[in-house]
C-alpha cells in the first residue's frame, strides 16, 4: 500500500481502517468479525487506525482494537481517538480532556496516543450555537492542554474534526501552536450529512479547508469517503426517508450511474475519488467486515483517477 507523508509523524498508508464501521455504526458487525477485519487491515499494510470513544455502544471500537492487538501484538501501528466537548457547561476543558484520554487509553491498554482529535465542531465568537466550542475556548483552555499533553507524552500529536463553518476552522489550523492534524470531509459530492449542524448559514467548503491545512502544514485525514453510505450501491441500516443519508443517498443516483458507466461499484469510485484528491494524507474507512476492506483495498490498489475520471464526477456536484 501507498506511503505518505503525515507531518511529525512521518508517513502512513493512504488507508486508514475507521472504528465506526467495526463499532457497527454503519450496519451490524460483531466482535469477532470486528477483530478479523483489524487484523486484515494490518496484513494489507494499513498503518493507522482510528477510533473514538463514542462509536458504538459501550466503547466497541476501542475494547474492538484492544482485543485484536492482544491477540497480535502491533507495536509500530498509530492509533488515534478523540474527545468530545459538546458544550460549555462548566467549562473545565482540561479535567474533561483528560479524563477522556485517561478513560481511552485504559481500554486500550496503551500508555500513549499517537493522535488526540478534539471531535467537536467550532463556532464563531459571539455566536450562540449548542453543541460546539467558541474560538476563545479552544485557543485558551483547549490547545494549551493538548500540548501539555504532547509534553507528558501522553499523546503524540494532536489534531481537529474540520467540520462544520470554514471561518474559524481556518482560523484555528493556521494559529500557533497548530493541530498537526485535521480530519476534513472528503466525498465525490461534497455531502456532510448529519455532521453538518449550521443550518443555512454558512456553507462546507471542504476544498477550501484542505488547501488551509495544506499551507499550514496540517495533515489532512479524509473522512465520510462514502458519505454515511450514501455513496454505496445501497444503505446497510434501516433509516427515515428524511435522515441526511437517505436524502443524500437519493440525490446520489447520478454517482451510482456513472460507477456503473465506468466499471466500478460506488463505494470504490468513492475511495479512487478520494485518495485522488491533493493534499489527503490518509482516508479513513468505514468498513465492517472483511468484504468491504477487501473492496476498498483493491480500489486503492488500482490507483487514483484519470484526469477524464476526476472531471465527470466533479461535474456530477451541484453548483454552489
Amino acid at each position: 500500500m501507498e506511503l505518505r507523508n503525515f507531518g511529525s509523524l512521518g508517513h502512513v498508508s493512504a488507508l486508514t481502517l475507521g472504528g465506526g464501521g467495526i463499532a457497527g455504526v454503519w450496519g451490524g458487525t460483531d466482535r469477532s468479525e470486528a477483530v478479523a477485519t483489524v487484523h486484515a487491515a494490518l496484513d494489507s499494510g494499513v498503518t493507522m487506525l482510528d477510533l473514538a470513544p463514542s462509536y458504538g455502544t459501550g466503547f466497541e471500537s476501542e475494547y474492538a482494537v484492544a482485543e485484536a492487538l492482544r491477540l497480535r501484538p502491533a507495536p509500530d501501528v498509530m492509533i488515534t481517538s478523540k474527545v468530545q466537548l459538546p458544550d460549555d457547561d462548566g467549562r473545565d476543558f482540561a479535567a474533561r480532556i483528560r479524563r477522556s484520554l485517561h478513560d481511552s487509553l485504559r481500554r486500550l491498554g496503551r500508555d500513549h496516543l499517537d493522535v488526540f482529535l478534539l471531535h467537536t465542531q467550532f463556532r464563531r465568537a459571539g455566536q450562540t450555537l449548542p453543541g460546539t466550542v467558541d474560538p476563545a475556548g479552544y485557543r485558551d483552555e483547549i490547545v494549551p492542554t493538548f500540548e501539555s499533553l504532547r509534553g507528558e507524552g501522553r499523546i503524540r500529536a494532536w489534531g481537529v474534526t474540520a467540520v462544520g463553518d470554514p471561518v474559524p476552522l481556518t482560523d484555528a489550523l493556521s494559529a500557533s501552536p497548530r493541530p498537526d492534524a485535521a480530519q476534513i470531509v472528503v466525498n465525490a459530492l461534497d455531502q456532510s450529512g448529519d455532521l453538518w449542524i449550521h443550518g443555512d448559514t454558512v456553507r462546507p467548503d471542504n476544498a477550501a479547508l484542505i488547501r488551509a491545512a495544506g499551507d499550514a502544514g496540517v495533515a489532512v485525514i479524509g473522512i465520510r469517503v462514502v458519505a454515511a453510505g450514501s455513496l454505496t450501491s445501497a444503505l446497510d441500516r434501516q433509516v427515515p426517508p428524511t435522515h441526511p443519508a437517505a436524502i443524500d443517498f437519493a440525490r446520489a443516483r447520478p454517482f451510482r450511474d456513472l460507477a456503473a458507466e465506468l466499471g466500478e461499484s460506488p463505494a470504490a469510485l468513492a475511495h479512487r475519488y478520494a485518495l485522488s484528491v491533493p493534499g489527503v494524507a490518509t482516508v479513513v474507512l468505514g468498513v465492517k467486515n472483511r468484504t468491504e476492506l477487501a473492496e476498498c483495498l483493491a480500489a486503492e490498489a488500482r490507483g487514483p483517477l484519470t484526469d477524464a475520471e476526476l472531471k465527470a464526477v466533479a461535474g456530477l456536484r451541484p453548483a454552489a
